[in-house]
This record gives structure tokens, C-alpha cells and sequence, in this order.
């Protein structure tokens, strides 16, 4: 019998507000300090929600919003704060 694999998705697993605010929390926790794994999941959880409505809501175009937290993205702090708001979460600093 022959076993197939196939690429493990956090955004298929992000299914509420709650979830998501975790994930980006133990990223967060975890990152490395230079922001990719925060970017990454933010893109996560865009990914897992409506992504042009999340770039509608942050104030930016959805081609934008993509290439901001690609993994080749490198987004600024705002852009980071206005995803962040959009999607209902702060960002705090203790």
C-alpha cells in the first residue's frame, strides 16, 4: 500500500477569531526576531479568511496585501498594525 502525502496548511485549521489570535500569538512567541514567522502567520490567517475583504478593511489592494506577507514580503510596521487591526487584534507590547 502505497502512503501519499500532502503539504500540512495552518490556514486550513484557523476556523475562528479565537484560533487565529493563538496562532499569531505562539508565532509571535516563537519568532525568531526578525518578524517571519509573524508575517507568515498573518498570511496564515488571511489566507484562512477572506482575503480581499481583509485588504479592503486594512486599507490596502489585495495584490498588495499578498505580496506583503509573501515570504518574500518584508511589510512595515504600519502595514503590520493596519492587518492587524483589521482583523481584530492589537498588538501589545508587555
Amino acid at each position: 500500500m502505497t502512503e501519499t502525502f500532502r503539504k500540512w496548511d495552518a490556514a486550513e485549521h484557523l476556523r475562528t477569531a479565537e484560533d487565529a489570535r493563538l496562532y499569531v500569538q505562539a508565532c509571535a512567541d516563537e519568532d525568531p526576531g526578525d518578524g517571519s514567522l509573524i508575517r507568515a502567520a498573518l498570511n496564515d490567517v488571511a489566507r484562512a479568511g477572506n482575503m480581499s475583504g481583509l485588504a479592503r478593511e486594512a486599507g490596502m489592494t489585495r495584490e498588495g496585501l499578498y505580496k506583503a506577507l509573501s515570504a518574500d514580503g518584508n511589510p512595515s510596521f504600519a502595514t503590520v498594525l493596519r492587518i492587524t487591526r483589521a482583523l481584530g487584534m492589537q498588538v501589545r507590547i508587555s
